[in-house]
């Protein structure tokens, strides 16, 4: 599915957009796993749109157990053989499926921020699918900065009011002008079916949204992937791996299956 030029464009700016990598069965698998997901939240959904705000922005995760629709979809699909090669490993790990929705007319931004500092996880075959399940225009796409994959890493932010967490030894996300990072930052339009996959440590916004605009993420480990400690609460919180696991251990856990894929 993948060509080397694909991969080595990935390797090179940290996000790739593939079009039309899925089909319609797990395109309605996911919209069916999203309404159910929906009205049956897990113990990590969080809402952000304040009171009386137009429109709805909300995500969930770490519900693919609870989803026999998410986790067909992570299991069988073409999504973890493109995490495989695009981290270019022998293997691949789920790490965690992420739900996002902006309802028509959110204003909502997803501040520039990028996942690995929030993540239980150190190594650098780490990447991320994205997956929308309606149409997505460039206004209101997800934008990344090229190459800030191989940058270092910096505080997470909270998507509630964009404040940082504060980590001892990790700055705050500086100041990106988009006007003058213009011929770095990569945005496409997208259509049900395109799946984007970008390294877990690009650094990425998005605007608010005119339409509604449903999207399915996972998250994969690829062979240099181990446990991390961070300064401060991480995302998802993962408890179960409290004197379970030890810094630079491998994920060779339950929770985190390896996965074939297609």
């Amino acid at each position: 599915m993948l060509t080397e030029n694909q991969i080595s464009q990935f390797q090179l700016e940290g996000v790739l957009l593939v079009k039309n990598a899925l089909d319609i069965r797990w395109l309605d698998l996911l919209t069916k796993g999203i309404e159910r997901n929906k009205s049956d939240r897990g113990p990590w959904s969080c809402d952000y749109t304040k009171p009386g705000d137009q429109g709805e922005f909300w995500d969930d995760y770490c519900n693919w157990q609870r989803f026999s629709e998410y986790e067909e979809v992570l299991f069988e699909s073409p999504l973890a053989t493109m995490a495989r090669k695009v981290t270019q490993s022998t293997q691949i790990r789920l790490f965690h499926e992420h739900v996002l929705v902006k309802e028509a007319h959110t204003s909502e931004k997803t501040p520039w921020h990028h996942d690995q500092p929030y993540y239980c996880v150190d190594g650098s075959q780490l990447v991320s699918t994205w997956v929308p399940l309606d149409y997505v225009p460039e206004e209101s796409a997800m934008r990344f900065l090229s190459g800030s994959h191989k940058g270092p890493m910096y505080a997470p932010r909270r998507f509630v009011d964009h404040s940082p967490y504060g980590y001892d030894g990790f700055e705050d996300v500086p100041n990106i002008n988009e006007e003058k990072e213009a011929s770095n930052i990569r945005s496409w339009e997208m259509n049900p079916g395109d799946v984007l996959l970008f390294h877990m440590r690009t650094l990425h916004a998005a605007g608010g949204s005119a339409t509604r605009r449903r999207a399915f993420s996972a998250r994969w480990l690829g062979d240099d992937a181990v446990y991390a400690k961070r300064p401060g609460p991480t995302s998802p919180p993962f408890p179960e791996l409290e004197g379970v696991m030890r810094v630079g251990d491998p994920f060779d856990h339950p929770l985190f299956p390896l996965i074939l894929g297609r």
